[in-house]
């Protein structure tokens, strides 16, 4: 019974796991892409960060847009430095499964990826979505920015009305300013590579609404 409400419930500052000081060593170049995980990154780029369930195939939709400069998968919205992936999913990190973007806003608007974001699960699941059950799970937008944040509150309420008249309930996406951003272990990275999981599969997925916001254009 603990166990399962802790899955439903985030954790305590004084609940939380202590982490470690290091972080989480990981593959110095995308899979897909061929470019940095890591920062610096060139200039003009921007960092968007979203959780939409399973991160696997939340990454695999966002490395196929044009514009979009690398991606990695990792651990936000928590307060354990550095958390391994059991113990995120143990619902005592308070972190959820995210997505790091690094995009070029000149080809592609951050409104173009909470487009795709929106789109791709459902928002109103609360600590789940779909069978996978836990905190860890949740819908999320950390923002890099004061413009981010403005934007993605926008998009959720012009986003609202859609979802309540396809009969569901109120969108529960936490959106906040990014605080830390930690990677997930290297195997996780761009696990449905062709080259790495080529019989990979993951949920993640259209969900038959439609954003009013930015212009999803998916690349190959």
């Amino acid at each position: 019974m603990f166990l399962r409400r802790m899955k439903a419930e985030l954790p305590t500052a004084d609940q939380t796991l202590p982490g470690r000081p290091l972080p989480m060593p990981v593959a110095d170049r995308h899979e897909v892409l061929g470019t940095p995980l890591k920062g610096p990154f060139p200039a003009g780029t921007e960092v968007a960060v979203f959780g939409m369930g399973c991160f696997w195939g939340a990454e695999r939709l966002f490395w196929t847009l044009p514009g979009v400069y690398t991606t990695s998968v990792g651990y936000a919205g928590g307060s354990t430095p550095n958390p391994t992936y059991e113990e995120v999913c143990s619902g005592m990190t308070g972190h959820t499964e995210a997505v790091q973007v690094v995009y070029d806003p000149s080809t592609i608007s951050y409104q173009d990826l909470l487009k795709v974001f929106w789109e791709n699960h459902d928002p109103t699941q609360g600590m789940r979505q779909g069978n996978d059950v836990g905190t860890q799970y949740r819908s999320a937008i950390y923002a890099s920015t004061d413009e981010q944040l403005a934007t993605a509150q926008a998009s959720r309420d012009a986003f609202a009305p859609i979802v309540a008249s396809a009969g569901k309930g109120e969108i529960t996406t936490e959106i906040a300013p990014l605080g830390d951003y930690f990677f997930a272990e290297t195997y996780h990275q761009q696990y449905l590579a062709p080259t790495k999981n080529p019989d990979g599969w993951c949920g993640i997925g259209p969900n038959g609404m439609t954003c009013p916001v930015g212009v999803a254009r998916m690349g190959g």
